[in-house]
């Protein structure tokens, strides 16, 4: 009884919160607000930072503009964010590059916690296990014990030893206890055709880059990395549901601004977040870029990359990703 009256206060408060925003927010923004997008113009996470500004102009009564500034692996967008003033009109569109996986692999000009405060987590992508149809399996369960049987024979899309690709199939071979060899691609659309082709056997890939090809055929899809199963193909089990249990690992695009941002302004944004993902046009959108709705509390993603900072931590030394 007493967990449902404090859930229920805090569902109130947070309605409250969210209808007390534009009237209490006069004071901010001032001026049009910066969404500071790590990648060039034309990819996932542009086209969310676009979605969400959208939605935040029209919340709040100010332009929120997106400003792509890709280099580094986002090394210099990151930077650029966490050395801004903290006045809620410069805001960085953070993913697990900048925030877990750069920073486990070397030094980088900020921290990613103490220079940063986590707004809200717009959605996550999981990656799927994808293998070539002539490959003998049909569930995870077969395909380990496939390659269990040919140790270092058979072989899988890396984007490198510093790409999330490759981390995260290092730690899923290192889960499963099995063997392969990579085959290095630097992006485009050749890793998935050899895949299709039958020249590479294996390539966990971002849900977006397989899920044009599963329904015809050309690739066999095992499983998603996600914690649940994703509703754009509802048949494919989780890799926990086929024997990892507790193994979660997505890609996701989230809402940052520089640490000691103002509180009010943090609420404001992550509830405002939080409206736009549940609109079904807004989540439909997401969906086109293999992504599913989150919209959680600045609380609650913070809670997220401390669990993924853990986790690429553990894929970095798995791989020996780690730059001297």
């Amino acid at each position: 009884m007493q967990l449902r009256r404090t859930c229920l206060a805090f569902s109130a408060a947070w309605i409250l919160l969210a209808l007390a925003a534009p009237a209490q927010a006069q004071h901010w923004p001032q001026r049009p607000v910066k969404i500071i997008v790590p990648f060039a113009a034309g990819g996932h996470s542009d086209g969310m930072a676009r979605l969400i500004a959208e939605r935040f102009a029209e919340a709040f009564g100010q332009q929120f503009v997106v400003e792509n500034r890709p280099g580094a692996a986002g090394v210099l967008a990151a930077e650029f964010v966490a050395r801004s003033p903290a006045d809620g009109h410069t805001l960085f569109m953070g993913s697990p590059s900048q925030i877990a996986i750069t920073p486990a692999m070397t030094k980088t000009p900020y921290d990613p916690v103490k220079d940063f405060a986590p707004i809200s987590n717009i959605g996550a992508g999981p990656f799927v296990v994808a293998i070539h149809p002539g490959v003998p399996a049909t569930t995870i369960g077969e395909f380990v014990t496939y390659v269990r049987k040919q140790p270092g024979r058979l072989t899988y899309v890396s984007s490198g030893v510093n790409g999330m690709v490759h981390l995260s199939t290092a730690l899923f071979l290192n889960r499963a206890g099995i063997e392969m060899l990579p085959v290095s691609y630097k992006g485009g659309t050749a890793p998935v055709a050899d895949v299709i082709a039958g020249h590479v056997s294996m390539y966990l890939a971002i849900l977006s880059v397989a899920l044009p090809h599963a329904g015809s055929g050309a690739l066999r899809l095992l499983a998603v990395s996600s914690e649940q199963r994703v509703p754009q193909i509802p048949n494919i089990p989780t890799l926990a549901e086929s024997g990892f249990p507790g193994f979660k690992l997505v890609t996701w695009n989230g809402l940052m601004a520089p640490a000691e941002t103002p509180k009010e302004i943090i609420n404001w944004l992550a509830v405002a977040t939080a409206q736009a993902v549940k609109d079904s046009k807004f989540a439909e959108r997401l969906a086109s870029f293999g992504v599913s709705p989150v919209g959680n509390s600045s609380e609650e993603f913070a809670a997220e990359i401390a669990s993924d900072i853990a986790l690429w931590a553990d894929a970095v030394r798995i791989a020996g990703a780690r730059e001297k």
